[in-house]
């Protein structure tokens, strides 16, 4: 066994592809692209089941595109900028505890790979030659769940956010501006297979499973139309 391990070729980690690297700016992305598309679609319908003009329509859409955008960018930088600073804090304080009582905390990682299947002795050798390499990122890694892969990056959640929004959103008012008449008809078909694609590219992306995360994201993204032109129909009678 020993012998063919030891001609086999060493394997490079960074060459290895993995989903979780993208989580940063997919969950941003795909929060975005169906926001864009579900927001401009179902404000489109509902304005237009009330029965106003096609200029007020495509006003009403690109407003709601650039609020949108903006909306989303800013929410998504404060969200993930308190998440950064918890970290930060987390970090702060392990330093803090690394400096005053190294013992403790090189007993408590070694604990930590005990608990994870390392026996005893072998659990402590381990936490010595991580706390040596580099103690505080052992810790951020192994005791908080911080590294690199999953650190939260608020403009990069903001940008992704953003132009996300504005494709997605893009999609039904284009219809708007391709169609004089049956507004309803031509947003509601470019929604559905504009959230279709989405469901098979975050799939794709991330992963996953392409039907699931495909059904998840028409069904409710048709519910949100369906509930908008019946409160636009409502309103626009009764104004």
């Amino acid at each position: 066994m020993r012998h063919i391990l030891a001609k086999r070729k060493h394997p490079d980690p960074t060459k290895e592809r993995h989903y979780v690297t993208r989580t940063g700016w997919l969950r941003a992305g795909v929060l975005g692209a169906n926001d864009g598309i579900v927001s401009i679609s179902s404000l489109i319908v509902g304005v237009a089941a009330g029965g106003v003009t096609h200029q007020n329509i495509l006003i009403t859409g690109f407003a709601g595109l650039v609020a949108g955008a903006m909306s989303m960018a800013a929410g998504e930088y404060v969200s993930v900028s308190s998440q950064a600073d918890s970290e930060r804090a987390d970090l702060e304080r392990e330093a803090k505890e690394l400096a005053e009582d190294p013992e403790f905390e090189l007993l408590e990682l070694a604990a930590i790979y005990e608990k994870r299947g390392l026996d005893k002795d072998l659990a402590l050798q381990v936490a010595k030659q991580f706390t040596e390499h580099d103690a505080l990122a052992a810790h951020a890694r192994d005791e908080l769940g911080i590294s690199d892969t999953v650190k939260a990056n608020p403009i990069q959640a903001a940008i992704a956010s953003a132009l996300a929004f504005t494709i997605g959103g893009g999609l039904p008012l284009m219809a708007v501006f391709l169609s004089t008449d049956k507004i309803i008809p031509s947003t509601i078909t470019i929604t559905i297979l504009a959230l279709i694609a989405l469901g098979v590219m975050s799939a794709e992306t991330g992963g996953a499973k392409i039907l699931r995360a495909t059904i998840r994201i028409v069904l409710l993204g048709s519910l949100a139309m369906a509930i908008t032109i019946i409160v636009g129909h409502v309103f626009g009678a009764n104004f």
